[in-house]
Formats: structure tokens, sequence, C-alpha cells
């Protein structure tokens, strides 16, 4: 049995039509079942539904062999044990800093709201800036409007909630998309299965791209 470990959400509804490639079709909807394991139209191919963080930590873990998972969450989770072979080009946004229009970045130590702490913490190390990195969950845009942060770290896709609230985009961190990643145990013990379902997403990413 092959486990795939996927996220409700726009990375799940981009990722569907690449394993229906392989043949790989949910016989429930995933974003309507309250199943948490979802069979498929293969026998030897199943879905775990999970929360987006969680796919590298069930990957790692040996709990699915395969799963998909935006960059930002896999820089965030920092693991070095996955196997990462595939861009899939999905999902796409960018990993950015933002702040209140036209509000100068104070001297001195810098207060950065986030959900993605270590993201924040090594990319500030690299600057040599002194930082407070705040954690938050969520409605980051908050945080610099309420004196919480000087800046939040976030994805952004459009902008237009962060403009709706005052703020603007400013420093790239990363370009994100999801990537497909892959327990190295799994890699060995179920090479084939897992190589042949690698190459049938990696030309369906390759034609989508043309």
């Amino acid at each position: 049995m092959l486990t795939i470990a996927l996220s409700k959400g726009r990375i799940l509804d981009d990722t569907l039509p690449l394993l229906a490639r392989a043949g790989i079709v949910p016989l429930e909807d995933p974003g309507k079942s309250r199943k948490l394991i979802i069979p498929t139209t293969r026998d030897d191919v199943r879905l775990l539904i999970v929360r987006a963080t969680d796919v590298p930590t069930y990957v790692e873990q040996g709990a699915a062999d395969i799963g998909v998972a935006g960059k930002d969450v896999l820089m965030e989770y920092g693991s070095q044990s996955l196997y990462e072979p595939l861009d899939l080009k999905i999902a796409k946004c960018k990993l950015m800093t933002a702040g209140a229009v036209g509000v100068p970045e104070p001297v001195g130590r810098l207060r950065v709201a986030t959900k993605f702490v270590n993201v924040a913490k090594r990319y500030y190390a690299e600057q040599g800036r002194q930082v407070e990195v705040i954690k938050l969950y969520g409605s980051m845009e908050l945080a610099p409007l309420v004196g919480l942060a000087d800046k939040i770290i976030d994805v952004v896709d459009t902008g237009n909630t962060l403009r709706a609230n005052g703020l603007e985009p400013q420093e790239l961190i990363a370009h994100i998309s999801s990537r497909l990643v892959v327990n190295p145990a799994s890699m060995k013990t179920k090479h084939a299965q897992i190589r042949a379902l690698m190459d049938v997403m990696e030309q369906a990413v390759a034609e989508d791209v043309m």
C-alpha cells in the first residue's frame, strides 16, 4: 500500500489532476468527506488528509510514503532527512516581509510577527539583524496595525489582503510552490511504485508548463 499525505485547500485541488494522470482518483471527495483516510481507484494507493503543516511529519515518520507540501511549510519544518525530488509548480505564491505603508523600519531591534518562526530567525540571522519573533497562527495583518510588531512574514499571493489593511509587501524571502516529498525508507522499499508515480507526475508538470 502506497500512502500519500495531502492537505485540504488549494494544494489538494491542484494535486488531484496530477494524481489522476497516474490513475489515482479518490473514491470520495476529500473536500467534502469527513474521512481522513480516503481510498482511491487504485487498490494499492490511499490518501491521508492532514493539516498542511503536518504533511512533512507524517512523511518523515513513515506514516505516509509520499506527501505534497508547500515550500514555505518545508522551509519552516527544516528537516534534512526528507527527499524533495519534484517541484510540482502548483499553488505558487511568495514568502515576504510586509509592513505598514510609509512607516520606516525602526532602528535597532525589530519585532516580527509570523507563523514561520524558524524561517524568520534564519532570514534575519543571515542579515546580522537582531529580531524578536512573535508567533501568530493567523490574522497576521493585525500585528503592525495594533503595535504588536513592526513587520510580519507571511505568504503573499495577490497582496490584496495586505493592501486592504494598510500594509505593503516588502522583502522577498522565497518563491513558493508545492513540492513532492518522499520518505527515504519508502523510496528504498517501494522504489518501483514511487518512481512510476514520480515519472507520471513529472511528465504532467512538464506538459502543464509548456
